[in-house]
């Protein structure tokens, strides 16, 4: 099951990673309005959970299949939110 613990890391790592640039640009701007930021670790949060939700989803009829699909959702769902970081 190591796809499964790797595919966990890379949930982590990268949206960790996006809600440590929402940290950093709110940081740097603090004369900005940090509701936009704060909505998108809201966001990022949430996609974790979702994402959690899914790789832990025991009731799969093709493992590798499923994954797959996981990682293309997480890297639609990591570049919808760098744009959104990236707009601020």
């Amino acid at each position: 099951m190591a796809n499964k613990r790797d595919l966990k890391k890379d949930i982590n790592y990268v949206l960790g990673d996006i809600i440590e640039e929402v940290y950093l640009w709110e940081l740097q701007n603090p004369e900005k309005d940090n509701k936009p930021g704060e909505a998108i670790i809201d966001e990022a949060i949430t996609s974790f959970d979702a994402f959690m939700e899914r790789v832990n989803d025991r009731k799969i009829e093709n493992a590798s299949k499923h994954f797959k699909v996981l990682r293309e959702d997480l890297e639609k769902t990591a570049k919808a939110l760098v744009e959104k970081v990236n707009a601020l």
